[in-house]
């Protein structure tokens, strides 16, 4: 997966929004692939004009759990901003998840202004779906 280091280094690259576009929906390809029977009821992301999924996975081995996620999405760009919302939350911790300020990063890369109100509200759907995970998993590890 990409970091989101290399992901804001891109960015910096690309002048025009039409190569940002082009590479956000370049990112989308690179997510590893999720099981059709994880495109469930369960896993939907609400709030999201597009289809789009998170499988949360956690992994307890030695410790504080950690929050990976697999997430998919039917329209290009949504899944290639899927792909930057991992690149920023999935394997870390509930406290590092929740420490990350995501809409910051998205300002950042200029997503206010050249996104549909639609899509900004799915992206902060998103953001607050993985949020609500790591509220619940430091929930049970107390």
């Amino acid at each position: 997966m990409t970091t989101i280091d290399d992901i804001r280094d891109n960015f910096e690259l690309l002048d025009e929004w039409d190569d940002r576009y082009r590479y956000v929906i370049e990112l989308g390809r690179t997510l590893e692939p999720m099981p059709e029977a994880e495109h469930s009821a369960a896993n939907k992301v609400n709030g999201c004009v597009s289809q789009v999924w998170l499988q949360k996975l956690v992994d307890r081995d030695g410790g504080a759990p950690i929050l990976k996620y697999r997430g998919d999405s039917d329209a290009h760009i949504v899944r290639g901003l899927v792909a930057i919302v991992l690149s920023l939350y999935s394997g870390r911790t509930p406290q590092e998840i929740l420490a990350t300020d995501a809409i910051a990063v998205f300002n950042e890369f200029g997503f206010r202004d050249h996104l549909s109100p639609q899509r900004s509200n799915g992206l902060r759907s998103m953001v607050e779906r993985i949020k609500t995970d790591a509220k619940e998993a430091l929930a049970e590890a107390s």
